[in-house]
């Protein structure tokens, strides 16, 4: 058989999901770090990058912008509390190795990713380049 033949996954290619995951740790307010179990018997680390959302860098130099971060890390947190699972849906790879992009749901339906835009505490962002942030320390 010729390998024109064979399917691939491209790395934008998705797997539609959804993917059951318990939360192992909140990295920041737009990423998780969960055990995926995505084919039966296959349990991967994994970090996923919340969809649709960018929340405030928790490691910037500018303290405003740091506190800002913790503030959505920290909402994400109280969200989680008392959820032990989530469902992955419109897995993808992520522009940084090692990291997937995901659409995030609760058991009950809650989507993170609006609740978190709902109280300002991220922006919208599809992926593209984001606008440049300015520190009013500097």
């Amino acid at each position: 058989m010729s390998l024109s033949f064979v399917p691939t996954l491209a790395a934008r290619d998705e797997i539609d999901g959804p993917v059951s995951a318990e939360i192992i740790q909140i990295i920041d307010g737009d990423t998780l770090l969960v055990p995926a179990t995505p084919w039966p018997q296959q349990t991967m680390e994994v970090h996923v990058r919340i969809r649709g959302i960018d929340a405030p860098e928790i490691h910037s130099k500018c303290t405003e912008i740091r506190k800002a971060g913790l503030k959505a890390r920290d909402a994400l947190q109280q969200m989680i509390s008392g959820v032990s699972i989530i469902q992955l849906r419109g897995i993808a790879g992520d522009k940084y190795f090692g990291r997937i992009l995901a659409d995030v749901t609760f058991a009950d339906g809650r989507n993170p990713a609006q609740d978190l835009l709902s109280e300002g505490l991220v922006r919208a962002y599809d992926g593209g380049r984001k606008p440049q942030v300015f520190c009013a320390e500097e």
